[in-house]
């Protein structure tokens, strides 16, 4: 009996922000690919990850939350949005199953006018809804609204029905080989997942604005002999010295929380005990200086 095709592609999550394409991004590679935050806009820039299955590879694409940019770094982060969409192999635009049908967002739906690939529409967070048959007006909603090739309610947090869906992927992937070795689970590099975490953090820890202030740039990352263990230099860039003080804290007191959490996260991504130092910098108005987008990697040519 013959064996089943080999099939590969890439596929862009997208949506609005904190619609949850980053959980989904982490549940369906089965790795921790997208930093997860309940706050809005926690994804910067395009992450990849690569799903491996005995006869398929599926290349996710995940992306910053389709929103009205304000400011030169609201825009980057939509045009890395729109990016996404380009020379894909499937979309899969998620939206709340939490959404009333009367009153379904056009604005991010409006962007789907130009992608030539097929698109799912995943309504995520569907555990929350009960009994499921209220789900069904959303879904005609949506289905009035674009020609969906599926729409799957599903719950990322969960996994309900995530299962179902990357079922549905591979059948929508072309038949060809695989793009990258099966070790591999990400085409980015290592520091650029040190930064993630860290700043994951920073997230979590830290409130209003400072959050949106703040770039992780890491400036070493090397194993040393003795004692045995990874050390990793890493600096957090704010704008202002205000700023600066709220994320150091009374006696430091924010800074070694943050530094403490990630080093914990960081141990566990690379099975290896941690030695992680963090600086706090200014760097006045980055989000608005092309130098500083290029260094902190925001400005991509596309």
């Amino acid at each position: 009996m013959p064996s089943p095709p080999h099939r590969a592609g890439f596929v862009a999550l997208i949506g609005r922000p904190n619609v949850g394409k980053s959980t989904l991004l982490n549940r369906l590679v089965g790795e921790k690919m997208a930093i997860v935050s309940r706050r809005p806009q926690t994804t910067r820039t395009r992450i990849t990850g690569i799903k491996h299955l005995p006869d398929a590879q599926i290349v996710f694409v995940d992306t910053p939350g389709l929103h009205a940019g304000s400011g030169k770094f609201g825009e980057l982060m939509v045009k890395a949005a729109e990016r996404a969409l380009e020379d894909v192999d499937l979309v899969c635009f998620l939206a709340e199953a939490t959404e009333r049908a009367d009153r379904i967002d056009g604005g991010p739906l409006a962007r789907l006018s130009g992608v030539r690939a097929p698109v799912f529409c995943c309504l995520n967070k569907a555990d929350l809804v009960t009994p499921k048959s209220r789900l069904l007006p959303l879904i005609e909603a949506y289905r009035a609204r674009y020609a969906f090739q599926e729409i799957i309610p599903i719950s990322a947090e969960h996994g309900t029905s995530c299962d179902i869906l990357l079922d549905l992927i591979i059948r929508a992937m072309p038949e060809r080989p695989a793009y990258f070795p099966r070790e591999s689970l990400t085409d980015q590099p290592e520091t650029f997942f040190v930064a993630e975490i860290i700043r994951e953090k920073i997230f979590r820890l830290t409130h209003q604005e400072i959050p949106y202030a703040c770039a992780v740039r890491v400036e070493e990352l090397s194993e040393r002999e003795r004692p045995e263990c990874l050390y990793i230099r890493a600096a957090i860039f704010v704008e202002q010295e205000s700023q600066k003080g709220i994320v150091i804290g009374q006696g430091g007191t924010m800074l070694k929380r943050i530094g403490t959490s990630a080093r914990e996260d960081l141990e566990r991504f690379f099975g290896i005990k941690t030695y992680l130092e963090l600086r706090v910098r200014v760097r006045k108005n980055w989000r608005k200086d092309d130098n500083a987008l290029r260094e902190f990697g925001f400005l991509l040519t596309s």
